[in-house]
């Protein structure tokens, strides 16, 4: 799955991750700034999930979110 938050602010891109983190799918996440990167890493962490960084692009980020 993959969720795209670039152009939002938090808290919007944490509440569109946050119903997803009580599956066991694959979460792959965009996000353009750090505060969106911060919060939705932690809430995965509290979750139990594995959070892999991967530049995108010079502004984009992708999160990949693994049980």
């Amino acid at each position: 799955m993959l969720i795209d938050t670039r152009g939002l602010s938090c808290p919007q891109p944490l509440l569109m991750v946050y119903p997803h983190l009580s599956g066991s799918e694959a979460i792959d996440v965009l996000v353009d700034n750090a505060t969106s990167r911060e919060n939705i890493t932690r809430a995965a962490h509290k979750n139990g999930w594995n959070v892999t960084e991967q530049a995108e692009s010079e502004d984009v980020i992708r999160l990949e979110l693994r049980k």
